[in-house]
């Protein structure tokens, strides 16, 4: 073996004390709320957490525009079929002063309204601490949200555990979980690039381009909105199925009934945070 492999083994032992430090992290919590999209991280969060922590632990679900009806949807349903009390909070993101012209800080504005909705409602619960799910992958990528979670307070456990997606993935397997391989979502306003203003027009555009790709077989899939133009990524490994004739012409005479003029496939397929790119370094 080559010096600084580690066996099968050796690597799940791994993996393993870090689920143990985030459940010895969390343990000395009086009470715990999670913020709970339904995603893979979140899912397994608020599930080690309940474990942990029994009805001391509250699941927090937002309701908006910028999450798809299905996203909310398993949310709750995952939390009632684990017997895990549940808040959601209706939240109007496009009401944030500045948001809606999305600026490079966008994610900041809407963390710091999120957080600050989810703060006042522990609050009324008698909830001591709130969480959120970022990974230690999450560390690298550009994340302005990230500045509102440290100024709020609010405990990111599994960055602390230091476990990347691809453990959380793995533990979510042997759990059990639905979403242990679940493709990764982020907010619909990710799909808009940074300065083009913001509207439930091209939310609901994007959200509905999306789900055409998913209720085609599709996994993850993201259809970027530049204006008349909409730009879907796809897994590299998927773009032959999607040049078919019969699936590209659904797929582009659906799309433009949305108001695209013109629908393209990004070569370079799908890849977390693609919008970043344009991003001045």
């Amino acid at each position: 073996m080559l010096p600084g492999l580690k066996t099968e083994n050796e690597s799940s032992e791994y993996v393993h004390r870090k689920l143990e430090r985030l459940k010895s992290g969390m343990s000395g919590l009086e009470s715990l709320a999670v913020a709970f999209s339904g995603g893979v991280d979140s899912t397994f969060l608020l599930y080690v957490a309940h474990q942990v922590l029994g009805e001391k632990v509250l699941a927090l679900t937002a309701l908006s525009a910028f999450y798809p009806d299905r996203e909310s949807n398993e949310a709750i349903s995952f939390a009632q079929k684990h017997g895990i009390r549940q808040i959601t909070c209706t939240v109007d993101e496009l009401g944030i002063k500045g948001f809606a012209q999305n600026p490079l800080h966008r994610c900041y504005l809407c963390k710091r309204h999120l957080f600050g909705v989810f703060n006042s409602a522990i609050a009324q619960e008698g909830i001591r601490h709130l969480a959120e799910g970022s990974n230690a992958d999450d560390v690298g990528d550009y994340r302005p949200g990230m500045k509102a979670v440290k100024e709020l307070q609010v405990l990111s456990p599994l960055r602390e555990a230091g476990l990347t997606k691809d453990e959380i993935r793995l533990l979510s397997k042997e759990m059990g979980l639905p979403t242990w391989n679940k493709p990764s979502f982020a907010c619909l306003a990710s799909r808009i690039p940074y300065g083009e203003s913001i509207t439930r027009e091209k939310l609901e555009a994007v959200a509905a381009a999306e789900q055409l790709l998913m209720d085609l077989g599709f996994g993850q899939a993201r259809v970027r909105h530049h204006g008349k133009l909409a730009r879907i990524e796809i897994s590299p490994d998927e773009l032959e199925k999607l040049v078919t004739s019969e699936i590209r012409n659904k797929v582009t005479t659906a799309i433009k009934k949305r108001g695209f003029a013109y629908v393209t496939v990004d070569l370079q397929g799908y890849r977390t945070g693609s919008m970043n790119e344009t991003i001045p370094h």
